[in-house]
């Protein structure tokens, strides 16, 4: 297989965890592996990333940013599926 062939996997340096149940919901940020926040909205992950230096231009850009169980819109845990046991 060569280069060119090969998938594309890219390490972006900000990480966006999961959607975390509390009250108020949040979910965690990474950056260079690092957790630096809680954030509860967009802005707070531009915070974080402006504070260590990196200006996101694109939120969709996965080479930037990995949204991890959702994206960028996703800010409320996910509710089970009716009549479900919500696996």
């Amino acid at each position: 297989m060569t280069e060119i062939s090969s998938p594309h996997i890219s390490y972006p340096r900000v990480m966006v965890l999961g959607v975390q149940p509390c009250d108020p919901p949040f979910r965690i940020v990474e950056i260079d592996g690092e957790m630096v926040g809680e954030a509860k909205s967009i802005t707070d992950v531009l915070t974080f990333a402006g504070s260590q230096g990196i200006h996101i231009h694109d939120l969709d850009d996965p080479d930037v940013v990995r949204w991890v169980g959702g994206d960028k819109f996703t800010w409320a845990p996910r509710q089970g599926r009716p009549g479900g046991s919500g696996r």
